[in-house]
């Protein structure tokens, strides 16, 4: 029993060592620099709660939050969603399963950089897609990328990258649904749709739990999308928590108050995946 001990204890080491180092400790270290008005390097003046007083009256911060929960919002529903529709679906038909297995997962292994690139070709102005197509029926060009929609184009990149990454999981548990049970709901009369509400969903629902507290928190460190495609704007209409808090701590050198932003963000997370662990709570299903 000790060496059985004395092997769990060696194996799990370089992971305990390699989470401490890489994840635990800038996790900390970054708690204590949002105390400190500082540079990251050799300037720093420490400044108490100076930087949490600027937090609460900084408007583009205030501003940045209402859209990082937008976003957060639209892929709660939409990616985990269609990721559900498209994995009940695949898990009806019984030939080609490969084939959409495939293609509804190839966005997921592109990087986010190459997405936006993507799409910011896809939204130009003067020769994008979109525009293009336009073009050829006859029609005016449109500017996508304004205002009042910029959050919205931003959000359909975003929603599309993941799509793949939940539809895995989601058919994975549908597979593991034993056939018994609707081969038992066949012989009772319930209905295609009535097999989802009143089956499948119900057995999956903690799978839905983890996929929704996963997209919530994943929202939150969006960056490369948002930076790529608008930087943030136009006039700050799709700053996110973190291209907000890239451009207090790497472009303005304000390490304090963007460190500051990530605690923000940090809670925020924490609080959602905490109130939708609550809101979904149910006891296991076993099967």
């Amino acid at each position: 029993m000790k060496g059985d001990k004395l092997f769990i204890f060696l194996f799990l080491t370089p992971a305990f060592l390699i989470a401490g180092v890489f994840l635990y400790y800038p996790f900390f270290e970054n708690i204590v620099q949002s105390f400190y008005k500082t540079d990251g390097f050799f300037n720093s003046t420490f400044t108490g709660l100076d930087n949490y007083r600027r937090l609460l009256s900084d408007e583009i911060a205030r501003g940045a939050t209402l859209n990082s929960l937008q976003l957060m919002l639209y892929v709660a529903i939409f990616q985990v969603g269609i990721a559900l529709i498209l994995a009940v679906m695949v898990d009806s038909i019984k030939h080609g399963a490969r084939f959409f297995r495939t293609t509804f997962f190839f966005p997921v292994v592109i990087s986010g950089a190459a997405i936006g690139l993507l799409f910011t070709l896809i939204y130009n102005y003067r020769n994008g897609l979109l525009n293009e197509i336009l073009v050829s029926l006859g029609l005016e060009r449109v500017l996508w990328l304004t205002e009042q929609s910029s959050l919205y184009m931003v959000a359909i990149p975003t929603i599309w990258s993941y799509v793949g990454f939940y539809f895995v999981i989601f058919l994975t548990a549908i597979g593991k649904i034993p056939d018994d049970f609707y081969e038992a709901a066949t012989l009772e009369g319930i209905t295609g749709f009535q097999k989802l509400t009143k089956i499948t969903i119900p057995l999956i629902v903690g799978d839905i739990k983890t996929c929704l507290i996963l997209a919530i928190t994943g929202s939150l460190k969006i960056f490369e999308l948002v930076y790529i495609i608008t930087r943030g704007g136009p006039a700050r209409s799709s700053e996110v928590l973190g291209t907000y808090m890239y451009q207090k701590a790497f472009v303005d050198s304000n390490v304090g108050y963007g460190a500051t932003l990530a605690v923000l963000m940090v809670v925020i997370g924490l609080l959602l995946a905490f109130v939708t662990n609550k809101l979904l709570k149910s006891e296991e299903v076993t099967y």
